[in-house]
């Protein structure tokens, strides 16, 4: 495995500026497999911080980079120290790379092919399909529901694929339905195990458990109107600024906040469990597809279209 390979990866050379670049993968560790990437697919918060140049600093930020936390492909070739633990051909669930030399990976998984340490990958179901690109979100739901002495949601705000899918891992872990906001009527429709409805028709002020993934900076002081006494409000989503809240509200309520950030590998591990046992469905929630070689216009889409819950791109034909 001497040779140096490459890859097509898309690249955010700055704010606004996305382009599809031949890269130079690094080369392939003992402990490395290296992926052919089918689908990945395009978050709608932490990769649209990034495109649109309002992603916090933090260690390691700047571009150009290659995003993606989302990718699913097979593997193609087998560092040394892993050929008896993987092998050529198997489909898995990539979070993502580092792979790239001088280009960083944030996340690194939208590019063609990739090279990650095994033990990042994870090996899934061939029925999944692209669904399986839907896996670390919904880690990331069970991660915020499976804290110690977390409450199961009683309100999710937000009716993207992350508040779908917080609705649906609480019921596979056995929660009651939660009600969830949305203002969207678009993105109102449920599929009927939970109900939907907007904040202004919700007449309800005593939630125990507020699980929040609406990205929204301002939103506390509303949501803390709708606590009960010693209720608790989860921020599950991103936010690119500064939070704040009204102190007497939350003083009178003796509220509690807590932040759920990333998913470990119990969460995926419990996240296929679940849908092996037909407890939880990844159905439904991609809802766009576009060829890779179409990157730019397919970031767009997904962040300006309303409509698109998730899109992703198909790299199967990448050249």
């Amino acid at each position: 495995m001497g040779q140096v390979m490459n890859t097509l990866a898309v690249v955010l050379e700055g704010p606004e500026r996305l382009a599809l670049a031949r890269l130079s993968l690094c080369e392939v560790a003992p402990e490395d497999v290296v992926v052919d990437i089918e689908w990945s697919g395009i978050s709608t918060g932490t990769e649209r911080l990034l495109w649109s140049g309002r992603m916090p600093p933090f260690p390691g930020m700047g571009y150009p980079l290659v995003p993606g936390y989302e990718s699913v492909g097979r593997i193609s070739a087998l560092g040394a120290a892993v050929a008896g633990t993987r092998r050529l051909g198997e489909r898995v669930f990539v979070p993502g790379a580092r792979c790239y030399g001088e280009v960083r990976g944030l996340f690194g998984g939208a590019a063609s092919r990739v090279v990650v340490p095994a033990a990042r990958v994870t090996a899934i179901d061939e029925s999944l399909g692209e669904s399986a690109v839907l896996l670390a979100l919904a880690a990331t739901a069970r991660h915020a529901l499976a804290a110690p002495g977390a409450r199961p949601p009683e309100l999710i705000v937000g009716h993207g694929v992350l508040g779908r899918l917080l609705a649906r891992v609480a019921l596979a872990e056995g929660a009651f339905a939660p009600t969830v906001w949305e203002r969207d009527a678009a993105r109102a429709r449920s599929d009927g195990l939970y109900t939907v409805v907007a904040p202004d028709d919700d007449p309800r002020r005593d939630y125990r458990a507020v699980y929040d993934v609406s990205g929204d900076a301002a939103i506390l002081d509303g949501l803390l109107d709708r606590l009960a006494p010693g209720g608790e409000i989860t921020l599950a989503g991103f936010y690119p600024g500064a939070l704040s809240f009204d102190f007497p509200k939350a003083f009178m309520r003796e509220a509690r906040f807590r932040i759920a950030a990333e998913w470990k590998d119990s969460d995926m591990k419990a996240v296929l469990a679940h849908i092996d046992a037909g407890r939880l469905s990844l159905d439904g929630l991609v809802t766009h597809r576009q060829d890779a070689a179409e990157a730019a216009q397919a970031y767009r889409r997904a962040f300006e279209d309303t409509a698109c819950l998730k899109m992703i791109l198909d790299w199967r034909h990448a050249a």
